[in-house]
């Protein structure tokens, strides 16, 4: 049972937003052979990773102590955040920057049974084991160090961010699903 100072949460947010780009791009690259720069945004982070992390950590702590009630609370968080994520870039873009339509379970091709239940496993593991981790080497830095290196990287995002508004990061590998759009509609 463990709570985190918000310098914390802010590099929890960006190591696992690296790591879901990370994840991203590898599973592109050992599939297509090609790099793809996955992601709406054109920097090394897909915050639906971390912000997903995030809100497990806040929003799931008084489950803690019950992981099996914790990790079907993680797949409908995750569910609900991956879809609403989904819809929202689809409706303001319009296009989809992934598509599970022919997956086990998937619900409008927006979510899946397959990536559920990936996130509720690294949901549980980043929980239970990698976030305090990393949190116990945080608080070994100095407070300013991690609020300096916090602030620099919010900087970096916002700017992606407003960058990414007007110049969303689309193309082959990563909003190549038009065809499904136009079955759509």
């Amino acid at each position: 049972m463990r709570t985190y100072a918000f310098w914390s949460l802010v590099l929890a947010f960006f190591a696992f937003s690296v790591v879901g780009w990370l994840w991203e791009v590898s599973l592109h690259l050992y599939g297509d052979g090609v790099f793809v720069n996955r992601g709406v945004m054109h920097g090394p982070w897909l915050p639906i990773y971390g912000g997903g992390v995030v809100l497990i950590l806040v929003l799931l702590a008084r489950w803690r102590s019950k992981p099996w009630l914790e990790v079907v609370l993680i797949v409908l968080l995750c569910g609900a955040v991956e879809y609403t994520t989904s819809a929202v870039l689809e409706s303001t873009a319009g296009l989809r920057w992934w598509d599970y339509t022919g997956y086990f379970m998937n619900l409008n091709g927006k979510i899946c049974g397959e990536g559920l239940t990936v996130f509720a496993i690294a949901g549980m593991i980043s929980v239970y084991l990698l976030v305090p981790v990393l949190d116990s080497m945080w608080l070994r830095a100095k407070p300013k160090v991690l609020a300096v290196i916090s602030i620099v990287l919010l900087i970096c995002f916002s700017a992606d961010i407003v960058y990414s508004a007007k110049v969303p990061n689309t193309g082959k590998g990563i909003t190549d699903y038009s065809s499904y759009l136009e079955i759509e509609q």
